[in-house]
């Protein structure tokens, strides 16, 4: 398992993107650092807002720290561009996620 600060090391010496802010915020997310696992994957949609996993990350994070609203939005905006992209397995999941969330 890659720690998250060997993740944040590359990103401070300028290896910044997408999968860069997504591995760290998941690693963060494991490690229940919750707080900084959502800035990491908010940062990664910055890079790339059509990518579906930061959406699905973003809303477990959310959820997690009691925030059913950030959660509810985070999936909702996540299915929406899965159904653009045609991820009908990742649209389909986070739709099991909202419906638990009700």
């Amino acid at each position: 398992m890659i720690k998250p600060e060997a993740i944040e090391r590359m990103i401070a010496n300028g290896r910044d993107g997408y999968e860069a802010r997504l591995a760290a915020g998941q690693a963060r997310l494991r490690a229940g650092d919750l707080n900084r696992a959502i800035e990491h994957l908010e940062k990664a949609l910055e890079f790339k807002p059509a990518r579906t996993m930061a959406w699905q990350e973003l809303g477990k994070a959310r959820q997690q720290i009691g925030d059913a609203d950030g959660a509810r939005d985070a999936w909702q905006r996540g299915r929406e561009v899965a159904a653009v992209n045609g991820d009908k397995q990742a649209e389909k999941v986070m739709g099991v996620w909202l419906r638990r969330l009700e």
